[in-house]
């Protein structure tokens, strides 16, 4: 009985949770759970999940660091260490991080990265906020 390998990515609530079209929680599956779920791990900072204070990603402690070439590389060895421990669904192929351009304070990670179920390559890209102190998830997208 052959598998389906698109059931190893998951399936799960929607991320920003919310309603579909029937008033139930929208689900996700496939290559869109696991970019949710990187979404949500550069998301999280270090200490964050009280029950699993290990996951996360420690880009938040560098918010007001300043955009340096020291800083962005930092952003990009932290992004990367934290899909690499906690995201074994993918391959890390690169993360860079740039400045937000016109934007403002903001910096911009971009992930590239290999589903290893089947090899699809894929590309994530993460809006670090300054101002807020916040990252994008408090935007709403993903």
């Amino acid at each position: 009985m052959a598998t389906d390998r698109r059931e190893f990515l998951g399936t799960g609530w929607r991320f920003p949770i919310r309603p579909n079209a029937t008033g139930a929680f929208a689900w996700s599956s496939g290559e869109q759970k696991v970019a949710e779920s990187i979404w949500l791990l550069l998301s999280a900072a270090l200490g964050e999940r009280v029950m699993r204070p290990r996951v996360g990603c420690a880009v938040h402690d560098l918010l007001f660091a300043g955009d340096t070439s020291a800083t962005r590389a930092a952003v990009a060895h932290h992004a990367r260490e934290a899909l690499v421990t906690w995201e074994p669904r993918i391959d890390v192929l690169d993360v860079r991080v740039e400045d937000g351009g016109e934007v403002g304070a903001v910096l911009v990670v971009f992930v590239d990265y290999r589903i290893r179920a089947n090899n699809a390559v894929h590309n994530l890209v993460y809006p670090l906020y300054a101002t807020e102190g916040v990252s994008a998830a408090a935007a709403g997208s993903a």
